[in-house]
């Protein structure tokens, strides 16, 4: 069982961000990676259709004899997390939450922000973790309609993602904001351009080197953590996708620098197959 690959979905590229930390916290490990690029971005979408979208793509994930399944996907998480969970008590299911904690220990202004999808402020997963940790600390949600479609674009950086950031961080950066929490796993691709148009006082936290630890943790206590000399690898990463396989190895080199030849899935009649 330790020598099962660990399953990773997204609707697109952005759980690539959470992919290459998993793959560098946990070396050892081979790793099955489905995107959904037929449903991306899955942030403005309903919750009864990212909970069927979620809970199938766990059944392909399964199929393939995942031992774990990281949603890397804040969005989803929020609205699915503890149904798949439910669904599927006899593997451990990790998903993301925004990085509130850190940021509140962190700010010395007392305003973090926060940059999310619609759907993951809506979902009772942020809004805990907010009451449970944000205190005194002021929480500016800033929704950031589109720019998880300019990284599916691979549009990481020149005028118009500048101006695109620019939009979305000044009300956080008005309102006293010098930490800036990304909750959403396409955002990490523009971080560096996040960084620059915030100026050198503002902090800004990826959650994704924290999901890769816990993971670990999480296959250590399970008694699956893969072992290896600290020369091994993982033997062979797959990647699945429901939009255009070439497009998507091209997103691939481009974000994480992996060469890949991803194998095409399709939705029939709300099942995955292969197309």
């Amino acid at each position: 069982m330790s020598d099962a690959p660990i399953g990773i979905f997204d609707s697109g590229v952005g759980g690539l961000s959470v992919w290459r930390q998993v793959v560098h916290h946990l070396p050892a490990e081979s790793v099955v990676y489905l995107a959904d690029q037929a449903h991306v971005p899955y942030g403005q979408r309903c919750a009864s259709e990212i909970q069927h979208y979620c809970s199938a793509i766990a059944e392909q994930l399964l199929q393939l004899g995942c031992k774990a399944i990281v949603v890397a996907c804040n969005t989803a998480s929020a609205i699915a997390l503890e149904p798949l969970r439910c669904a599927f008590p006899s593997v451990p299911i990790l998903g993301l939450e925004p990085a509130v904690k850190p940021a509140v220990e962190l700010t010395r202004s007392g305003v973090v922000g926060v940059m999310a999808t619609p759907a993951t402020f809506q979902g009772e997963l942020y809004r805990a973790t907010v009451g449970r940790w944000a205190g005194d600390v002021r929480v500016v949600e800033q929704v950031c309609i589109g720019l998880a479609d300019l990284v599916e674009q691979g549009e990481l950086e020149g005028e118009r993602c500048d101006a695109v950031l620019r939009g979305f961080l000044q009300p956080m950066l008005q309102a006293g904001a010098d930490t800036v929490v990304l909750g959403c796993t396409h955002y990490p691709f523009v971080i560096e351009a996040i960084r620059r148009l915030g100026g050198p006082s503002l902090a800004v936290l990826d959650p994704a080197p924290a999901v890769a630890r816990h993971l670990g943790e999480v296959l250590g206590r399970e008694g699956v953590l893969r072992a290896a000399a600290p020369d091994q690898r993982g033997d062979r990463h797959r990647f699945f996708t429901t939009g255009d396989a070439h497009r998507f190895d091209r997103a691939v080199a481009r974000l994480v620098g992996a060469s890949c030849r991803s194998e095409q899935l399709a939705w029939h009649n709300g099942q995955l197959r292969r197309a």
